[in-house]
Formats: C-alpha cells, structure tokens, sequence
C-alpha cells in the first residue's frame, strides 16, 4: 500500500513539476514588457505555490514509504510547515516595511540566502548522499562540489553588494595590488583542489580538506569580485548576481534530485547572465569582465577634484516660467527621485505640462537607479504613460532640440566625466543633457554622486541646480504653475 502510494504521489508531483515550469517560463515571458509584467507575476506566484505544494507532497509520501525512516510523515509535515511558517512570516514583515530605494539591497540579501542555502544543501549531500550508485559517484561529488563554489561566490558577492547599496560600505571599488592574478591564482587552487577531491572517492581528511579549503577561497573570491566593482555599475552586478543565485539553485537541484529545481535555476541563469550581458552593452561594458568581477574602474584612477566655475541656482517659481515658455521638455529620473518618492509629482508635472500642450518625455539609462528597470516601475507606479518614457538609444541624439532637461536626482548617468579616459565611469555612455538649451539639476547638495566621481555638469553654464529635496521641490514648480 505504501508503495502505491509513494508511486501515485511521484506521478502527480511530477506533473505539477511540469504545469510549474511552463508557468515559471510564462512568467519571465510576462516580465520581459511593462505592460505584461503584473501578468507575468501572477504566473509566478500560481508556479510556486504549485511547486512548493508538489515538493511538500513529494517529501512526504518519502516519508510515508520508508520505514526506517528518521521522521514519521506527520512529523515531516509539521516541520516544513514550521518552516514554511516562520520564513512567510518574516518575508511579509519585510515586504511590507521596505521602500522602492530599498529594492536594490533587500534582492541582493535575498541572493545571499539563495547561495547559503546552496552550501548547506552541498554539504549536506555530502554527508548523506542518496540513491547516490557507485557509477554515478564521481559525478555526484563533482556536482557537490560545484554547488558549493557557486553558492559561496554567491553567498559572500552579496553581501558586499547589500553593503555597498545600503551605504554601509563605499561604492568604490577597491583595487588590490595585482588582483587580476590574484583571482586567477585562486581560481587554479580551486580547480586543482577539486581534482583531488573527486580522486579521493569523497573519502578520508584529505577530501574534506580539499572540500573546506575550497568553501574559504570561494568565499574570499566573492568578497573580492565585488568589492573590486564600482558604484556606477552596481545595476549590473544585482543582475550577474541573479544569475549566480539561479546556478547555485540548478546545482541544489542536481544535488536533490529535483528536476524543477534545475529548471528554475537554469531559468533564473540564463536570463540573469541574458539580462547582464544587454546592460553591459547598453554601458559599453565587457560581460566575460563582469563575469569575473574586473569591472568598474579597470585600472583607472579615481577623478580628483578639480576648481570648477561657481555653480547657479534656480527657484522653484523661476523653474515653473522656464517650463511655461518651452516647447520640448525631457525629464531624466535617477535614484534621488526614488528616494524623496517624488514619482508622484514628477508625473503630476508632466500631465499639467502635456495638457499645456508642451512636448514632454521621460529619458532612462540602463542603470538609472540601483536595479534593473528601477526608474520604469517607479514610474509605472505613478501612472506615466509607457510611451512616452524613452530608453536611452532612443533620445540621446535628441537633447540638442531639446529647451528643457530635468534632472530629477540623477548624477553619474549624467555625467559627462564618462567620456574622459581613465575615469572611474570611462566608456560608460551617458545621458547627454548637457547638449539642450537649458539644463536644471534637481538635488539635495552638490555632493558627488554614488560613484564618487564630481559631475562638471552641476558647473556648466546652461545649468541651474535646484537644491534641495525633490519631491518639495517639484511640488513647488506644480503650485507655481
């Protein structure tokens, strides 16, 4: 009876494995527009909860079927349950109290877990391998040890990168003495260590020598692979970290046994490494460099202050004549827009000034913010119509017939700096503002921005800055017209 049953179970777990996986792929299908995107996570969220209830079925009748099992199947019920519970409780609690400016930092702790869990499955297999054969040992341990590679890299990667996204840390990269032959020195050790663990059948001191000395290297790589990237290109390591978190989710799959698992994590993967290499051309960026984690500066020096013509400033109500006399106005959002949550005016102004009939867009870098479509959700949120908010191919040779420019809390992705080499942000393509008849630059202080990096725009003789904080301020430009 227990037989049938475990065998009635593995065949409906199965086929809500497969239902889950073409849900999971309607969902990224989903998000890959704007429009579709609340489809799309609603496609993810039916996915999951069909897969985490086919797993908990799964483990279960395992349970049920065994009878030298270590937990009776009541037992193993309650305890995903408690699990289930106390992870639930503590995600909503923190849903809930986190901003838009917070998405960046929280995504990136949310990597960590996935490669912490990566390790722990890794050695837990390990220790307690199942229905492992002789046949297939080697490749099980091969397996086991790729798992925790790519989920220590991920573990400790993210971490830095939530510390240097919450401002615990700086932004800049840091630059060793020959790091670049420091990570190929340590990528070899790995390598030859993990030949010598698969030659000790997993068996003995020295496998688990080989084994713990790997788990150190991996998290030390990870510490350094980020910590050598800029704050400029922080966008693109969320993303490459993404994709080290769906690796290391695949490699746990392997490792369990569980075919959904690899899919989802090849899924997540392959469209995080996807998602990175587009950033990184649209950033004229090497991806086989992100990759490895020598991006950012690349050897470049850090721009040292320079004397700069005195800055002007310009008023609200000033601001609000400027824009009654224009004809073509373009606002460029940046992360300082997210964090005085002034989305809502922003699209406020626009209105009033589409209905005066003023020409208005919206221009978005690629890393404009600190995640991946940052800026396009804010905006989404405040009901800006999708077409008029322009990705930068797409306006960057506009900006010289262009009376107004708004620079709403944007800095390195306006800063000219980047065209000058051997900067920290050297080749990364900007948003040329500064090319327009007027130019007014909206922000707190005239502090350099996330990068470290002084912008000469703030400088410039058609630009204004309008200081202080955002969402007062465009409020002020609403009244005043």
């Amino acid at each position: 009876m227990e037989i049938e049953l475990l065998a009635w179970a593995l065949r409906l777990s199965n086929l809500a494995y497969i239902i889950a996986a073409l849900l999971f792929i309607l969902a990224l299908a989903g998000l890959s527009k704007q429009t579709t995107a609340q489809r799309g996570n609603t496609f993810g969220i039916i996915g999951m909860t069909i897969a985490v209830g086919a797993t908990i079925l799964r483990a279960v009748a395992v349970s049920h079927a065994e009878p030298d099992t270590q937990h009776p199947a009541l037992v193993t019920l309650l305890l995903i349950i408690l699990a289930l519970g106390i992870g639930a409780v503590i995600g909503v609690l923190r849903a809930r109290r986190v901003e838009m400016t917070g998405m960046p930092e929280l995504i990136a702790m949310l990597h960590s877990f996935v490669g912490f869990a990566a390790v722990l499955i890794g050695y837990n297999s390990f220790l307690e391998p199942q229905g492992v054969t002789p046949d297939v040992e080697v490749f099980h341990l091969a397996e086991v040890y790729l798992g925790i590679f790519i989920g220590a890299i991920t573990f400790t990667g993210s971490i830095v990168a939530f510390l240097k996204l919450s401002g615990r840390i700086k932004g800049a990269p840091l630059m060793l003495p020959l790091r670049h032959l420091l990570n190929l020195a340590a990528i070899i050790v790995v390598v030859l260590l993990g030949v010598g663990f698969v030659l000790t059948d997993g068996h003995g001191p020295l496998a688990w020598g080989c084994l713990l000395l790997m788990t150190v290297i991996a998290l030390l790589i990870g510490v350094h692979m980020v910590a050598a990237i800029g704050g400029g290109d922080m966008p693109v390591v969320v993303s490459m970290l993404n994709s080290y978190s769906g690796w290391a989710a695949a490699a746990a799959g392997f490792m369990l046994g569980n075919p959904l698992l690899i899919i989802v994590g090849a899924l997540v993967g392959s469209s995080g490494a996807y998602l990175s290499y587009l950033m990184c051309k649209a950033m004229n960026r090497s991806f086989v460099s992100v990759i490895l984690g020598g991006f950012g500066s690349d050897g470049g020096a850090v721009a040292e202050d320079t004397d700069h013509a005195p800055h002007t400033e310009i008023t609200a109500e000033q601001t609000a004549a400027l824009l009654k006399g224009a004809t073509k106005v373009v606002i460029t959002p940046g992360y300082g827009m997210a964090v005085a949550q002034a989305q809502y005016p922003v699209a406020d102004l626009a209105r009033t000034l589409r209905q005066a009939g003023v020409d208005v867009t919206f221009a978005i870098h690629p890393v404009a913010g600190r995640l991946p479509g940052h800026m396009n959700v804010l905006l989404a949120e405040a009901k800006v119509p999708y077409d008029i908010v322009l990705e930068m191919d797409e306006v960057n040779d506009d900006f010289a017939g262009v009376d107004v420019v708004l620079v709403i809390g944007a800095n390195d992705t306006v800063n000219p700096i980047a065209e000058q080499p051997g900067s920290p942000i050297a080749g990364m393509p900007v948003l040329k503002v500064w090319e327009a008849k007027h130019v007014v630059v909206f922000k707190r202080s005239m502090g350099a921005g996330y990068a470290g990096v002084q912008n000469p725009l703030f400088f410039h003789e058609n630009t204004d800055m309008l200081l202080g904080d955002a969402k007062a301020s465009v409020d002020a430009i609403n009244a005043a017209l």
